[in-house]
């Protein structure tokens, strides 16, 4: 009982228009959220998202990072399927990248048991969580690449133009 509690359905967002009158900025901030959930599938879970989790899935647990994991209920087969269905609610910005690999085990079939119902420790190769750069100022640039910080190093001699000019 305590994972559904600490794994429960975000409801803040279904309370905007029980916020008090005499505060607006609480309000507005409510408004803000409900539109966010309403209009943005990337932003954590849409109100079909929520409905789906509340009709037809469990709780299992929740990682470092805030994501929730569910499941349908009972373990119950999806005939569509052949296996049961098994999803998470990101914290914040949906970034797949941000499962750890316990829980990418048990979304992906591999593990039938939950890292919440095991004794699972990391071993000793494998590194903490890094953020896809991609794209942004932090992402890896190598030595020779145009959009490198340092400039590209001069050519050492072993490359000749080809040119109309010449044969062969």
């Amino acid at each position: 009982m305590a994972v559904w509690r600490k794994c429960a359905l975000d409801s803040s967002v279904t309370r905007w228009q029980n916020a008090p009158v005499f505060n607006v900025f609480q309000r507005v901030a409510a408004m803000k959220s409900f539109l966010l959930k309403l209009f943005t599938w990337w932003n954590s879970q849409t109100f079909g998202t929520q409905f789906w989790t509340w009709r037809y899935g469990e709780a299992v647990g929740e990682d470092e990072f805030g994501n929730r994991y569910y499941r349908t209920k009972g373990g119950k087969i999806d005939r569509g399927l052949g296996f049961e269905r098994r999803w998470v609610i990101f914290n914040g910005y949906m970034d797949p990248s941000t499962i750890p690999p316990s829980w990418h085990g048990w979304m992906h079939h591999t593990v039938d048991t939950p890292p919440t119902q095991e004794t699972y420790k990391p071993h000793a190769w494998q590194k903490p969580h890094r953020p896809n750069m991609t794209g942004s100022a932090g992402a890896y640039r190598p030595s020779g690449s145009t959009l490198a910080a340092n400039r590209r190093p001069k050519a050492t001699g072993d490359y000749k133009a080809w040119s109309p000019d010449r044969r062969g």
